[in-house]
């Protein structure tokens, strides 16, 4: 299993892929990460009605973006901010990407591009929880990821976990559940990309994906996990003649249910199957550190996952940020989220699953001594794709310089509204704390009407 590790310029860790250490008693860890599930299960409702979407897929780029060198250049500015790239036309009337993403351009009339996102959070940690949660961070409380919520919030057919994550958003207190409990943490994958680990050699571009908590261990079986679970029924049934007041013990029934029903499903399995795509399908995926994982997280979203976030790292560029970009990063972005998108809408999946591919804050306009760029929070872009949104459409601008909004500001909490707007939840719905505080979803953000379609 490779294991695929960046620290950023302030020292934070992120795993492209996690390693998990060895399961429990049963030969799985999921019953204790469900530890709440059947107390916090109550309270998540059903299917939303008027949702126009159902799944979402973050593609994230750790580190932080130059989006003035992507998805909003500047060919007309001063030399120090113009970078190297030229412009060129995509397939949406009127908008221009980088050179460095051609497969992107064919693909722009499936998009939204949000040109005049900002917020004033310049460091890594604290911009990625806001970013991935659609929260100003605070010492008060730990918001939850926008997975966490959906995976609250959102139903999802039996034998099928609801958030699954490739990459390891944990910068701070990002990617996890926060005030919602360990219950609507992520089911993290473990494993390899482009087939170059434990994978099958004979499938180009596949992978050797399992998910923690859900995957036997090596040398057992189902019938050998049913004995080693009555078996520990009979301990529940002695620690609850101790202590009937232990919620844990109480529900552990219920969480080994779970665990095994998820066990005994092959939907998980066959959605990490990823021989059964054409040979075609997983070239166009690319073999690149995200590639094997994109087609993953599409076929998840169709067997009913609500939230995969994959990621992409390395985009901390102080220094040589054009070579960075030229050689490492755009080719693997351009080839797979263009890939995915077009996959997506040929698989009619993309009018129900949002697309949406950013990164903690972008870069400074001005490029630094070192041929890079610094950080900067007060002008990005990132792109949103499918589940209602328009398509082939700009939202906002920048100045002439990429410095600042010039038209139509947004901020992280107004796309997060928006996203959740479209999976039919409210951006005013009220959540609770654990101590029964009530906290609502998005704090101040607003939905983003004129990128609706």
């Amino acid at each position: 299993m490779a294991l695929f590790q960046r620290a950023d310029c302030e020292g934070f860790h992120r795993r492209d892929f996690l390693q998990i250490g060895s399961a429990g008693m049963l030969g799985l860890s999921l019953p204790a990460i469900l530890a709440t599930e059947a107390k916090a299960a109550k309270d998540a409702p059903a299917e939303k009605k008027g949702a126009k979407a159902k799944s979402v897929i973050l593609v994230w780029l750790a580190g932080g973006p130059a989006t003035i060198d992507m998805w909003d250049n500047k060919p007309d500015a001063p030399e120090g901010i113009r970078g190297e790239f030229k412009s060129i036309d995509t397939k949406a009337d009127g908008i221009q990407f980088a050179e460095t993403l051609p497969k992107m351009a064919e693909v722009a009339d499936k998009v939204t591009v949000v040109r005049s996102l900002y917020h004033t959070i310049p460091s890594h940690g604290p911009a990625t929880v806001f970013m991935t949660t659609g929260n100003k961070p605070t010492a008060a409380l730990q918001y939850p990821a926008m997975g966490s919520v959906a995976a609250k919030m959102l139903t999802t057919p039996t034998g099928i976990p609801p958030f699954v994550t490739f990459t390891d958003l944990r910068n701070g207190s990002a990617g996890g559940a926060g005030y919602l409990g360990t219950s609507f943490n992520p089911f993290s994958v473990e494993g390899n990309a482009g087939g170059k680990g434990k994978g099958d050699p004979k499938e180009p571009g596949g992978a050797a994906f399992r998910l923690r908590g859900i995957t036997l261990p090596d040398g057992i079986t189902l019938d050998e996990l049913t004995k080693r679970d009555e078996l520990l029924k009979s301990f529940d049934d002695q620690f609850r003649n101790i202590d009937k007041n232990n919620e844990l013990v109480e529900g552990l029934d219920t969480f080994h249910k779970q665990a095994l029903e998820i066990l005994r499903s092959d939907k998980v399995k066959k959605a990490f199957t990823l021989s059964a795509e054409s040979a075609a399908t997983r070239a166009r995926y690319g073999t690149n550190a995200i590639g094997p994982a994109a087609l993953a997280a599409r076929r998840l979203v169709e067997a009913g996952v609500r939230f995969v976030t994959l990621g992409l790292g390395g985009w901390d560029t102080h220094q040589k940020t054009f070579d960075a970009h030229k050689t490492r990063l755009m080719p693997s972005l351009d080839e797979t989220l263009s890939a995915l998108i077009a996959d997506l809408d040929s698989k009619g999946l993309l009018d129900s699953t949002i697309v949406m591919c950013a990164g903690e804050f972008g870069r400074t306009p001005k490029i630094n001594k070192n041929n890079g760029r610094d950080h900067w929070a007060r002008s990005m872009a990132c792109v949103l794709a499918g589940g209602g949104l328009k398509r082939g459409y700009v939202h906002g601008s920048t100045d002439a310089s990429g410095m600042a909004p010039a038209a139509d500001a947004v901020t992280p909490d107004d796309i997060g509204a928006t996203i959740f707007g479209q999976l039919g939840i409210p951006h005013t719905t009220e959540m609770q704390t654990p101590t029964g505080r009530p906290v609502q979803l998005f704090r101040e953000g607003k939905v983003i009407e004129k990128i609706i379609a």
